[in-house]
């Protein structure tokens, strides 16, 4: 989660069970809890990688989001009154204000929100799920790779957004949605040239007790 196990990244049994000192088997289960969480990929006969996703992957990833917005987009424009109109915009004021305060991940945190609050207002249950099913891949690639957004220009595009959907213009709100999503793909740095290049035991350094980096030595026979 701090980006210091890039993408591609082995993550041998045998080394991990050294660093931490603990056995090969909790750490089995552990690479399987986190492939569990998307975070991890095992492959058969080569061992567990930290997951790489290609740009193709995650250009579907937003594909199949603007084509689900873009549906609750067609429902909101009728069903939706003043007070929830304010209430969306509220919720951009908020990010707004973590913009100008220069707290980005506050920021993404709200930009994220503002789409689950568009899907919450259909009141459809199985709708809120289906999304959150797709939003938690857009974190998983939040969590992997680095970002640079324009969080200026997406918090424009929310605004604008709800402009659109308040007055009934749902053709030209569907458009900035899909447009707006692949904002947020280019966002991400997928090059992993980007990336600081760290052995192992660099990246796992903070993270481990004085004790466990003492036996990592021993282990390394140094």
């Amino acid at each position: 989660m701090a980006q210091r196990l890039v993408p591609g990244t082995k993550l041998g049994e045998r080394e991990l069970s050294e660093k931490f000192d603990s056995s090969r088997i909790v750490i089995r289960q552990a690479l399987l809890m986190l492939a569990g969480e998307g975070l991890v990929t095992i492959e058969r006969n080569r061992g567990a990688f930290v997951k790489r996703y290609s740009l193709q992957e995650a250009m579907e990833i937003y594909d199949a989001l603007t084509l689900f917005e873009q549906g609750v987009a067609v429902q909101l424009a009728s069903r939706l009154g003043t007070a929830d109109w304010q209430k969306i915009r509220d919720h951009i004021k908020l990010q707004a204000e973590a913009i100008d305060q220069g707290d980005n991940e506050l920021a993404d945190n709200l930009g994220a929100g503002f789409h689950e609050l568009l899907v919450s207002l259909t009141n459809n249950r199985l709708a809120q799920e289906i999304h959150s099913q797709i939003v938690q891949r857009t974190h998983l690639l939040r969590s992997l790779y680095n970002s640079r957004f324009d969080y200026c220009n997406l918090l424009n595009e929310h605004s604008k957004i709800v402009d659109l959907l308040e007055r009934g213009r749902v053709k030209q709100a569907m458009s900035l949605i899909e447009s707006h999503h692949h904002h947020v793909v280019r966002g991400y740095v997928m090059d992993m040239s980007n990336y600081p290049q760290m052995t192992l035991d660099e990246a796992l350094s903070p993270f481990l007790t004085a004790e466990e980096q003492k036996n990592s030595f021993a282990a390394a026979g140094i």
